[in-house]
């Protein structure tokens, strides 16, 4: 609930700091005290559109503060959550508006800067205007089906409707998006299957152009150097070779050793050693032949295959290394299209299924609609005679179409009035006339008091125009709604007043600098005897208009 709103130079407000305490409390003062600046002032900082008029002449700026102690469970917790503005569950939850003259505003959540569009829509969680201001959730035929759903306990029946509707709604993009995919593919065909075969046959491998261009560049390297291979391999191994002459003059050297021991053991060493080094570049360029031996028709073979992958490349306008993967693409695409059909059956049953499924869910929820609407229907004209609505008609108006469904079903909710009989019936803010609307919103508001509600309610003035048994039925309903929620109402009615838990009063004063400002203070006991006998006889207060208001008081306590 609302607990504290601060205010500070909006128009003749110059300071005000108001604490609220559960229950119903009125607002009440002279005409032009000041009551709606307040509501104006509250509704700047739940994120209503600004406006630079509202900053007290001579001032920069303007700052409105709203304090709200909010149960544990509600949801604004996870609203704040999900926005990054989590509060602890035992803190209050803070707004904060501050309007400058040029028209800018800037708003804050628990002191975190948030935008106009976020503070709105947590305003709207907190609390409900009823009054003079538009934009009010009962008016609006777009939340009329969700209070209905709230009023007859259906919110399950409802998430059950919409899991069916996402598992519907996946199953049919699943199939378009093959659809469309088949029908792509078939458009292709004839390119698809001459490019399939084109690659299968080609066969190209990961890697497979670095391998070729290494061996092409190798063949090539080796046919410039192969005279010289041969060169050394005669050096080595022919004629010419010295490996004999040394194998010789080791023998005699080895024999002539034993007798001089200790002269030629050296030499002996460095021959020996000799002939193995010489032995193992024998057998190096016996390999070295090997590998550089290849035909013509390998290095053309190689070739031939590098520019042939080259070209598949420029055509398919892939990298080479990517012609494996591009092949594999192209044969799976070719696999979908000849499956298609196979597909595209099972999808289309699994589609008609989950449909099935769907409407059966959404026709069950439309019957329990129907039934919840007729019993809101009957709960709300039972208050209505007591508003001196006595010939009016509250008609919730369900229309459904089956082929058009949604998350939420297929029913169209629109909450319409008849303020005579004989009349035409149509949406309450385009029929009723402001003091008819403001008595059935009260109506609709007390049969939905538990259920779907903003923890505080605010009603401007909607005892405007009636008197006598109609404001104190009016008080009586408000008392209702108070014992569910906190209810602030401004009112001119003394019959609304008497009933009041908390009486607040509104008046013009001095300001501290001068000037004209509004003031607030809370009463009881004879200054709300007072007020309330004001109300009943106007500027002249009479013992007889006090006896009145003492009546009045009692007999509401």
């Amino acid at each position: 609930m609302l607990t504290a709103l601060s205010i500070r130079d909006i128009v003749l407000i110059e300071k005000l700091d108001i604490g609220f305490e559960a229950g119903l409390s009125v607002l009440t003062g002279e005409t032009g005290a000041g009551k709606s600046i307040l509501l104006d002032a509250l509704a700047l900082a739940l994120g209503f559109r600004g406006d630079g008029g509202l900053v007290r002449a001579g001032q920069s700026k303007g700052q409105i503060t709203a304090i709200f102690d909010i149960q544990a469970d509600h949801p604004v917790h996870w609203f704040l959550q999900d926005n990054d503005l989590r509060e602890d569950a035992d803190e209050p939850v803070i707004l904060r508006r501050i309007q400058n003259a040029d028209g800018k505003t800037r708003a804050f959540v628990n002191d975190n800067p948030v935008s106009a569009g976020l503070l709105r829509k947590l305003g709207d969680m907190l609390v409900e205007i009823h009054g003079q201001h538009d934009d009010r959730a009962l008016v609006d035929t777009a939340s009329h089906r969700a209070l209905l759903d709230a009023f007859g306990g259906l919110e399950e029946d409802v998430a059950s409707l919409n899991a069916d509707y996402q598992h519907w709604r996946k199953a049919h993009d699943a199939l378009n998006r093959l659809e469309a995919k088949v029908s792509a593919a078939a458009r292709e065909a004839d390119y698809l299957r001459s490019s399939v075969n084109e690659l299968v046959e080609l066969a190209p491998r990961e890697g497979e152009e670095n391998e070729l261009a290494d061996r092409r560049q190798m063949m090539m390297k080796a046919e410039k150097i192969a005279g010289d291979i041969d060169d050394a391999r005669d050096v080595l191994l022919g004629s010419a070779s010295p490996v004999p002459v040394i194998a010789n003059t080791l023998k005699r050297l080895e024999r002539k050793a034993e007798e001089v021991p200790g002269l030629l053991e050296v030499t002996i060493e460095h021959l020996a050693a000799a002939l193995d080094q010489l032995s193992e570049a024998q057998m190096a360029i016996e390999a070295a032949m090997r590998d550089a031996e290849f035909s013509p028709q390998d290095l053309e073979d190689t070739e031939e295959r590098l520019f042939a992958l080259r070209a598949a490349s420029r055509k398919y306008g892939v990298p080479v290394e990517n012609l494996a993967t591009l092949s594999q693409k192209l044969r799976k695409d070719l696999d979908d299209l000849d499956a298609g059909e196979e597909q595209l059956a099972q999808l289309e049953e699994k589609v008609r299924m989950s449909r099935i499924a769907l409407e059966k869910q959404a026709d069950k929820l439309s019957r329990k609609r129907m039934k919840a609407a007729a019993t809101l229907q009957k709960a709300v004209m039972a208050e209505l005679p007591a508003l001196k609505l006595e010939q009016a008609e509250f008609i919730v108006n369900l229309a459904s179409d089956p082929e058009k469904i949604t998350a939420e079903g297929h029913d169209i909710v629109e909450f319409h009035v008849r303020t005579n009989p004989g009349s035409r019936a149509g949406p309450m803010m385009k029929v009723a006339s402001g003091g008819e609307l403001s008595r059935f919103l009260l109506a609709l508001k007390v049969v939905l008091a538990d259920r779907g509600s903003a923890p505080t309610l605010v009603f401007d003035e909607i005892d405007t125009g009636v008197g006598g048994a109609v404001a104190d039925a009016i008080g009586k309903r408000l008392a209702r709604l108070a014992d569910q929620v906190q209810v602030l109402s401004v009112t001119h009615a003394p019959q609304v007043a008497a009933r009041a838990d908390n009486h607040l009063l509104i008046a013009k004063g001095a300001g501290q600098n001068g000037g004209i400002a509004t003031t607030l203070c809370e009463i009881s006991d004879s200054a709300r005897l007072e007020e309330v006998a004001r109300m009943l006889s106007g500027a002249q207060i009479t013992d007889e208009a006090r006896a009145a208001a003492q009546k009045l008081i009692a007999h509401t306590e």
